[in-house]
């Protein structure tokens, strides 16, 4: 009778599937994945000791560089922090005007995510048109906030810029495009059955074993995990009527999916709020003080918390950023990845949890 060795077989830290460096230590029986050590450390930038005892002015441009891809919503939850620390109010054109920004970034960061899961399955044309459609998007906040990526467009008590009534009008026309582009892929992802045979019933994570690992955005969601979306407790966010999306399976399937639900949601909740835009000014003015506060936003992985204390000049004394995507990785390599079938299904897996590691390596 034949023997079958436990071999272990590492994935990384460079692979052409990762787009960061990350490695994954596979002990396997053959073809089936037994267990998953996950390896960290190999892009690390200590950007939160580097932020220890600056002004505020320069924390918010290195805010925003703990990741490029969701470069809005670090912005957002750090000038959010400060002024919670500082007391500052928001007029409402402005805080709408960052629900703008913030969903064009998460539709962005979506189609990124869904554009590398499909690439690693090797299904490069979808991929391709993902990619393609993402540049829309990054027009178009460029249009509002001056730049492609690190836009630095919230400030504290407001935004940089108003949104110009002519910007508005080609935006609008633009997510009617992307609107039927994403609609066309999702179909394509649905439908297609290489995808079904790579993404189906693969990296399945249950709903308890999801609360129990702490997942959250997408991921969780997946899942079925009920009020894991921030946006549900944000003011504005609520005065537009926003509702979680959730599905069922859990699985590499569901992950895509929540995406792509996700991102049509995002395409209504820009245009509700150009629809309903206050009129008014787009800052409230105000000075940062002296105090400590932690804060949560909705980042397009999951939730991002920081905690920020400041001296009386508005320097940062202390601060500790939470990304999201150390919980979904923890839960990809110790819940969704064992006992996959094949080893090929590990790099679509980790992929499916949108993983950043530049946000984890701070």
């Amino acid at each position: 009778m034949k023997k079958t060795v436990d071999v272990s077989i590492p994935l990384g830290p460079v692979h052409p599937c990762w787009k960061e460096p990350v490695r994954l230590k596979c002990e396997t029986a053959g073809e089936r994945v037994l267990r998953t050590e996950l390896e960290l450390g190999y892009m690390k930038k200590g950007i939160e000791r580097i932020m220890r005892g600056r002004p505020w002015q320069e924390v918010m441009f290195l805010a925003e560089r703990v990741c490029g891809i969701c470069s809005v919503v670090h912005n957002m939850v750090f000038i959010e922090t400060m002024e919670e620390i500082s007391d500052i109010a928001v007029p409402p054109r402005a805080a709408y005007l960052r629900v703008i920004a913030n969903e064009l970034d998460r539709i962005a960061s979506h189609l990124i995510a869904n554009f590398s899961y499909c690439y690693t399955i090797e299904h490069e044309t979808l991929a391709m048109y993902l990619l393609n459609t993402r540049e829309t998007l990054l027009d178009n906040l460029e249009r509002l906030t001056g730049s492609r990526i690190n836009t630095a467009y919230m400030i504290p008590g407001g935004v940089r810029f108003d949104i110009l009534p002519e910007d508005a009008a080609v935006m609008l026309a633009d997510l009617v495009k992307v609107e039927e582009e994403v609609r066309r892929h999702t179909q394509i992802f649905e439908t297609g059955p290489l995808i079904a045979l790579r993404s189906r019933g693969i990296g399945f994570m249950s709903r308890e074993e999801a609360i129990r690992s702490h997942t959250v955005g997408p991921t969780a969601r997946a899942s079925g995990v009920p009020d894991s979306d921030l946006r549900l407790r944000h003011p504005t966010y609520q005065a537009l009527g926003f509702e979680q999306i959730t599905r069922t399976e859990g699985d590499n399937f569901a992950r895509v999916m929540v995406r792509f639900q996700e991102i049509f949601q995002s395409i209504d909740l820009i245009r509700k709020c150009m629809d309903t835009l206050p009129e008014g000014p787009i800052r409230g003015g105000g000075l940062c003080k002296a105090g400590e506060a932690a804060y949560s936003g909705e980042a397009p992985r999951g939730e991002l918390t920081y905690y920020i204390k400041t001296d009386e000049y508005g320097r940062v004394v202390d601060i500790a950023i939470r990304t999201p995507s150390i919980m979904n990785i923890e839960a990809c390599a110790h819940t969704m990845i064992k006992d996959v079938t094949s080893i090929a299904d590990v790099t679509a897996t980790f992929i499916s949890s949108d993983p950043c590691v530049a946000c984890n390596e701070r």
